[in-house]
């Protein structure tokens, strides 16, 4: 289990002993990779009864295109460059922040795919 509590040591290396035992509240989720290919998704329900959809995998994403003021549904290509992680790039993960190779263009992802459950992104140069 990930757990989201304070350390058990103090700064010095003190042991803490707990007053009591992990709550739910506190527990955390392992982080999951948004990659290029066919759409895999899953609703995970969070605190409050709300839910996030956890993006495996997706192939589009709808791209905002500033010049003709519309969004239009892109194909993604492979990733260009993601200031997240060096290796990211290479391994075709998406962030937010990450630039993308669609089928109109170069396009930054604007929003979280691994918690909102789909991609978003703004057109940076035009494939002419």
């Amino acid at each position: 289990m990930i757990w989201q509590g304070r350390s058990r040591r103090t700064y010095t290396g003190k042991l803490v002993r707990p007053a009591r035992k992990k709550r739910k509240y506190e527990m955390g989720r392992p982080y999951i990779e948004t990659l290029i290919g066919e759409r895999k998704a899953k609703k995970v329900r969070v605190r409050g009864g709300g839910f996030k959809i956890r993006l495996f995998s997706e192939k589009y994403a709808n791209v905002y295109i500033p010049s003709e003021n519309k969004v239009v549904k892109a194909e993604i290509l492979n990733v260009v460059e993601n200031p997240a992680h060096v290796h990211y790039v290479r391994r075709n993960v998406i962030t937010k922040g990450a630039i993308v190779e669609t089928n109109v263009g170069k396009a930054k992802v604007t929003n979280r795919p691994n918690q909102e459950g789909l991609i978003n992104a703004v057109l940076i140069e035009e494939n002419t």
